[in-house]
C-alpha cells in the first residue's frame, strides 16, 4: 500500500486483438453503446472490431457503423487494436461475416 502522496504502480493487461484474429490490412474499431455495460460487457466498454482486406471495405463499415445511433468513436486504423481488458470488451468479426446493413 503506498504511503500518502505516493504514486500506486498499476499493471495494465491488455487484449490484443491480433492474438485471437487473422492479420487483416485494416481494422474498423467502434464502441456500441447499446452493448456496453451489460451482458460479457458487464460494468465495461464493448468494443467491436472489423477485420477488413481493403479500404473501400473498411470504408463501407465505417460509413454504415456512422449512421449508426448505437456506434461512437468509429475509426479505421492498419494496427492491430489492444484495449485494457479491465475496462473494455473486446468483439471481433470479419468483414465477410457481416450483413448487407454493413456491407451495402
Amino acid at each position: 500500500m503506498p504511503k500518502r502522496g505516493e504514486k500506486m504502480e498499476m499493471e495494465t493487461e491488455y487484449i490484443d486483438v491480433g492474438d485471437e484474429i487473422p492479420k487483416k490490412k485494416y481494422y474498423v474499431c467502434m464502441t456500441d453503446k447499446f452493448m456496453s455495460g451489460w451482458g460479457k460487457a458487464r460494468n465495461k466498454i464493448n468494443k467491436l472490431v472489423i477485420g477488413c482486406n481493403t479500404y473501400e471495405e473498411a470504408h463501407t463499415i465505417q460509413k454504415n457503423a456512422m449512421n449508426r445511433p448505437e456506434m461512437k468513436y468509429v475509426n479505421i486504423t492498419g494496427n492491430k487494436p489492444r484495449y485494457n481488458k479491465n475496462r473494455y470488451y473486446v468483439s471481433y468479426m470479419d468483414f465477410s461475416e457481416m450483413g448487407d446493413i454493413w456491407t451495402k
